[in-house]
C-alpha cells in the first residue's frame, strides 16, 4: 500500500511520515532536501535555479516512486511527486521564475512519467495557514530557509488548495494549524483515528 502525506513547507509532513511510519511500522521515503545540490542556490536566487531545482526533485521523487511500486510493504512518502508538479513548479512558473519554454519541456518529461506513476492509496492533506508556516520555519531554523518570502508561502498554499479541491483519488485533510501532534498525543490520535476508519471501515469523520 502507498500513502503521502503533502502539505506545504514547514506544515508539519515530515514530522507526521515519521510519526506514523513508527506507529504502523510502514517504511518511510522522506523528502530528500539535504541531498539536493541545488537547494542553496534556489533561495538564493530562485527564479535563476527554479528548473534546476524542480528537475532534481523530479527525478528523485521518480526514482522513488518505482521502488514504491515495487515494493511489497507499506510506504508512506513525504511529499509526492504529484505536488512538486501542480504546486511547486505551477507556482515558480506563475511567479515567473520559470519561462514557458522551462517549464513546458518540464511539464511534457512530467507527463512521461505519469506512463508508469500510480496514485497513491490514500493521500492527506495538512493545511496551514502562512502565519503557522511561518512560525515552524523559523523553529527549525534552516538557514536556506531564512529568505523564503511570504509571496511565495502564498502562492503555494494557493496552489495546494487549487490542487486539492480537484483531487481525485482518497483523502484526509488535517487541520495543521489547530492540531500539534508532534507534541499532542491526543491530537496524533485524532489523526489515526481519521487514518484507522479510512484504511480499516472504522467510524470517523473525514477531517479533523
Amino acid at each position: 500500500m502507498y500513502i503521502a502525506i503533502a502539505g506545504n513547507i514547514g506544515s508539519g509532513k515530515t514530522t507526521l511520515t515519521k510519526m506514523l511510519s513508527k506507529h504502523y511500522g510502514w517504511k518511510q521515503y522522506l523528502e530528500p532536501v539535504a541531498e539536493n545540490p541545488y537547494i542553496d542556490d534556489y533561495y538564493k536566487d530562485i527564479s535563476r535555479w527554479a528548473l534546476n531545482m524542480e528537475v532534481f526533485y523530479l527525478k528523485q521523487r521518480f526514482k522513488n516512486l518505482l521502488e514504491i511500486q515495487h515494493s511489497k510493504e507499506t510506504v508512506i512518502q513525504d511529499r509526492t511527486i504529484f505536488e512538486g508538479v501542480y504546486v511547486f513548479a505551477a507556482n515558480n512558473r506563475k511567479m515567473g521564475n520559470m519561462d514557458q519554454r522551462d517549464y513546458e519541456t518540464y511539464m511534457e518529461l512530467f507527463e512521461s512519467m505519469m506512463e508508469v506513476v500510480e496514485m497513491p492509496e490514500l493521500m492527506i492533506y495538512l493545511r496551514s495557514s502562512v502565519p503557522h508556516l511561518v512560525k515552524n520555519i523559523q523553529k527549525r531554523g534552516r538557514d536556506f530557509e531564512k529568505s523564503i518570502r511570504i509571496d511565495y508561502l502564498q502562492g503555494l498554499n494557493k496552489r495546494y488548495e487549487d490542487w486539492i479541491k480537484d483531487y481525485k483519488g482518497r483523502l484526509i485533510i488535517i487541520d495543521g494549524d489547530n492540531l500539534e501532534f508532534g507534541e499532542n498525543p491526543e491530537d496524533f490520535r485524532k489523526v489515526t483515528d481519521l487514518i484507522d476508519a479510512e484504511l480499516f471501515g472504522l467510524f470517523a469523520e473525514k477531517g479533523v
